[in-house]
C-alpha cells in the first residue's frame, strides 16, 4: 500500500486531471482546444503509472493481471478498482479529443477490469458509465445495435443492483479521495440516479434511430421526470425535449399529456430567463438562441392547437363536411360523462413536476383545454390561444432570413381560421373568416420565387384555391336563400370562382415540364392535388353564372373537358382510383349527364335563332 504522503499526492495528481479536463478546457483557446485535455492526459498516464509500481508491486504493469479480485486480496481490488477509474477517464478524454478507437479501447479495459464485481457498491456507477459511454461511442459511428446492447445492459445492471442491493454506491470520483472528503449517501444517490438517467436519455436515442416511436416517447419521458426529480437537467434542453414530446402524443390524439408537456417546457423554459436583458453576461448569439427556443416551443404549442380543433372537426363533420348537429348534441351529452374519467387517467399518467413546480404547471394548462371543443365558443378559445402563440412564434421567423419558417406559421394560422370557420353557423361571418386566410397568404406567395420554393410556392397556390373555392360555395349557399340573385351576388360569386381556378391553373402549370406539358404520369406526392384540382376546375366552370347562352356552352364545355380528363387518367392508372375515389365517381356522373344538356342548350339556341 502507498505511504499516506504518496496517496495523497496521487489523488491529487487525479483531481488535477479532472479539473484540467472538465474545467479548464472550457478556457482553452479556439487555436488550441484541445490543450488542457492533453494535459489531463498526460496527468492519467502518470497516475496509471504510479498505481502500477507502488501498488501492484515495483516494474508490475499498470493495468495487467488486476481484474477486480483476481489474485486474492482486497488491497489488489482496491488497486483494480481505481486502475478502472483511470481507464475510464483516460476513455472519456481520448473520444472527447475524437481519437475513439483509443478511447474504445480504454472504456473497455474498464470494464474488463471491473467485471467479477460489477454488481459491488464501488464498481456498479463506474460500471454503468463506461458502457454509457461505449453506448455514446457507437453512436456516433452510427452502429445503433451496439450501442442498444452496452446502454440495455447498463439500464438492467442499475435494475439488478437496485433490487439485491439498493444502497447508494460510491461514485467515481470517490476512488481518488480519502476518508473525511468521501460523499454522503444522499449526494452518492443523487449521483448514481443522475447515472442512470444518462442511460434512458441515451436509450430515447437509439429507440429513436432504430424508428421503435412508442418506447423512445416512452423513455424520453421517463428521462424528463427523472431529471426534474435530481435536479439534473438544462431549462432550455429539458423544456425543448418536453416540447418535442408534446408532438409525438398529439401524433396518438394524446390531448392531456401533449398539454401537459408544452406546459412542464413552458414553466420550465422560464427557469432560463427566457430573453435575458442586455446587462447580463450572455453574448448577443446566446440572446438570439434564446429567442430562437421560445419560439420553437410556441411553434408546438400552435401545432397542439391545431390538432385540437381538427380532432373535433372530425367527429363532427357529416359526409359533405359540414358540422352535424345530431352528432354535436350526441358528443356534448357523452362529453360530461367522460371527464370524470380524464381526471382519473390524469392521475395515473406519468405527470412533471416537484411540488414547486406542479402548481405553476397546472396553472398554465388551465389557460387552453385538452377536451374536444364542440360548438364555436369553445372552438374559439382554444383558437386564441394558438393565434397567441403564432404571434409570438413570428416574432423570432420573421420573414426576412426565415422564409420557410415564417410561411410554415402563417399557413398554420390560415389552418386556424380555416378550422375555426366549421363551427361558425353564420355563413357570411365564415367568409370573413376565410378572406383572413386570402389576406395573409396572397402577399406571402406574391413575394414568393418559385425557382428557389417550389414545394412552398405549389403549397400556397392550393391553399389560395382552395380558399377561394370555399367562399365562393359560401356566397353561393348564401345566394340559394334569395329570392332571386342580385347582380351584387353574381359578380361576387363569378370572382371568386375565377380566382379559384387562377390559382389552381397556376399549381397545374407548376407540374408541367419545361416544354410546358403535362406529364402524362402524375409523381405519387401531387397525384390527389393534381386529380382534385382538375375535378374543382371542372365544377368552378359549372358555377360561373351568365345570361350568354354561348357563354354557357363554352362553360360547360370546359367543366366536360375537365371532368374526362380524371376520368380518362383514373382508366389508364388504375392505381390512381384510391386517391379519388369520391371524385371520380361524381366526375363519372358529370361526364355522362353533360353531352345531353349541351344538347338542349343548343337545341334551345337554334329555337330563338
Amino acid at each position: 500500500m502507498a505511504a499516506p504522503a504518496e496517496w495523497a499526492s496521487l489523488c491529487e495528481k487525479f483531481r488535477s486531471a479532472l479539473n484540467l479536463f472538465y474545467v479548464e478546457s472550457k478556457k482553452d483557446p479556439e487555436t488550441e482546444p484541445y490543450r488542457s485535455k492533453y494535459s489531463a492526459r498526460e496527468l492519467l498516464e502518470g497516475v496509471k503509472q504510479l498505481l502500477g509500481s507502488e501498488e501492484a508491486g515495483e516494474g508490475a504493469p499498470a493495468a495487467e493481471g488486476a481484474e477486480a479480485g483476481e489474485g486474492g486480496g482486497e488491497e489488489e481490488r482496491l488497486r483494480a478498482v481505481r486502475l478502472a477509474a483511470v481507464e475510464y477517464e483516460l476513455g472519456v478524454n481520448h473520444t472527447d479529443t475524437q481519437e475513439c478507437s483509443a478511447g474504445e479501447e480504454h472504456l473497455a479495459k474498464c470494464l474488463q477490469l471491473l467485471e467479477r464485481h460489477r454488481l459491488s457498491r464501488d464498481c456498479v456507477s463506474l460500471y454503468i458509465q463506461a458502457q454509457n459511454n461505449l453506448g455514446i461511442l457507437w453512436s456516433e459511428r452510427d452502429d445503433i445495435k451496439t450501442a442498444q446492447t452496452y446502454l440495455e445492459s447498463a439500464e438492467a445492471l442499475y435494475n439488478q443492483y437496485m433490487k439485491e442491493n439498493g444502497n447508494p454506491p460510491l461514485d467515481s470520483s470517490e476512488h481518488f479521495m480519502t476518508e473525511e472528503e468521501k460523499l454522503s449517501d444522499q449526494e452518492r444517490s443523487k449521483r448514481f440516479e443522475k447515472v442512470y438517467t444518462h442511460t434512458l436519455y441515451y436509450l430515447a436515442q437509439v429507440y429513436q434511430h432504430l424508428e421503435m416511436i412508442e418506447k423512445a416517447a416512452q423513455y424520453c419521458h421517463t428521462t424528463l421526470k427523472r431529471q426534474l426529480e435530481y435536479s439534473g437537467y438544462y431549462p432550455v434542453e429539458w423544456a425543448l425535449n418536453a416540447a418535442t414530446l408534446s408532438q409525438y402524443y398529439l401524433t396518438k390524439q394524446c390531448f392531456m399529456e401533449s398539454r401537459h408537456c408544452l406546459a412542464s417546457a413552458s414553466v420550465i423554459f422560464s427557469q432560463a430567463g427566457q430573453v435575458p436583458s442586455s446587462e447580463d453576461n450572455e453574448t448577443e448569439q446566446d440572446q438570439q438562441d434564446l429567442r430562437q427556443r421560445k419560439a420553437e416551443i410556441a411553434r408546438c404549442w400552435i401545432k397542439y392547437c391545431l390538432n385540437l380543433l381538427q380532432g373535433a372537426r372530425k367527429l363532427l363533420e357529416d359526409n359533405i363536411g359540414e358540422l352535424d348537429p345530431d352528432k354535436q348534441s350526441e358528443l356534448k351529452a357523452q362529453q360530461k360523462k367522460e371527464e370524470d374519467e380524464k381526471e382519473k387517467g390524469r392521475k395515473k399518467a406519468v405527470l412533471f413536476g416537484t411540488s414547486d413546480l406542479s402548481d405553476s404547471i397546472l396553472a398554465m394548462e388551465e389557460k387552453v383545454s385538452c377536451v374536444f371543443p364542440f360548438d364555436f365558443k369553445e372552438a374559439r378559445e382554444v383558437f386564441l390561444v394558438g393565434q397567441n402563440y403564432v404571434n409570438d412564434a413570428k416574432e423570432f421567423f420573421q420573414v426576412d432570413g426565415y422564409v420557410t419558417d415564417h410561411i410554415e406559421i402563417v399557413q398554420d394560422h390560415s389552418s386556424l381560421f380555416k378550422v375555426l370557420a366549421f363551427f361558425e353557423e353564420d355563413y357570411e361571418r365564415r367568409c370573413k373568416m376565410h378572406k383572413r386566410r386570402i389576406d395573409m397568404l396572397e402577399p406571402l406567395y406574391a413575394g414568393l420565387n418559385p425557382q428557389y420554393y417550389l414545394l412552398l410556392s405549389r403549397q400556397l397556390q392550393f391553399e389560395l384555391a382552395d380558399t377561394y373555392y370555399e367562399m365562393m360555395d359560401l356566397k353561393v349557399a348564401i345566394g340559394n336563400r334569395l329570392e332571386e340573385l342580385d347582380s351584387h351576388t353574381i359578380k361576387k360569386i363569378n370572382s371568386l370562382a375565377q380566382m379559384a381556378m387562377k390559382y389552381y391553373e397556376l399549381f397545374l402549370d407548376s407540374l408541367r415540364n419545361p416544354d410546358k406539358v403535362f406529364p402524362e404520369t402524375l409523381e405519387e406526392d401531387v397525384l390527389r392535388p393534381a386529380l382534385v384540382a382538375k375535378f374543382h376546375i371542372a365544377r368552378l366552370y359549372g358555377k360561373l353564372i351568365t345570361s350568354d347562352s354561348k357563354k354557357q356552352l363554352e362553360n360547360m364545355q370546359a367543366s366536360l373537358d375537365y371532368y374526362s380528363f380524371l376520368v380518362e387518367y383514373c382508366e389508364k392508372h388504375a392505381d390512381a382510383i384510391q386517391s379519388v375515389e369520391t371524385e371520380l365517381e361524381l366526375s363519372r356522373e358529370m361526364a355522362g349527364l353533360l353531352p345531353a344538356r349541351m344538347e338542349r342548350l343548343r337545341a334551345k339556341q337554334s329555337t330563338f335563332t
